[in-house]
């Protein structure tokens, strides 16, 4: 079975079950930068993945509907891919969207007032 490494992007057939990364610098890259608070870890909680996947999904059509509307004629092409955005604000109006941006708020504060705490004790 061929899967993406989740750091570099590279299709790769993983040597055990549920390998995420085509190389141990890749892994260990990732982790670094996580740690770093530079990339996106694992998604949290159930609607922080729920929302990871909408993106991804997101993602996915744009890229289908910009190679349907290639040709097409401008005013065509244009109301093709005004009725997909359209589709796409129902999921940034989501709750979910909320719930995660409070969470990710909060996590912040958190982290600031950890670090205050560590420049305070030096």
């Amino acid at each position: 079975m061929i899967v993406q490494c989740q750091k570099c992007g590279k299709d790769y057939e993983p040597k055990r079950r549920g390998g995420k990364f085509c190389s141990t610098s890749c892994r260990v890259v990732q982790h670094q930068l996580i740690k770093k608070g530079e990339a996106w870890g694992r998604p949290a909680s159930g609607d922080e993945r729920y929302l990871a996947d909408k993106l991804v999904a997101v993602g996915r059509s744009a890229t289908e509907a910009l190679a349907q509307v290639e040709g097409m004629p401008a005013a065509e092409a244009f109301s093709r891919l005004r009725a997909l955005v359209q589709g796409w604000a129902t999921v940034a109006n989501n709750s979910i969207i909320e719930k995660v941006q409070y969470n990710e708020e909060r996590e912040m504060n958190a982290q600031a007032t950890r670090m205050k705490h560590i420049k305070a004790s030096k």
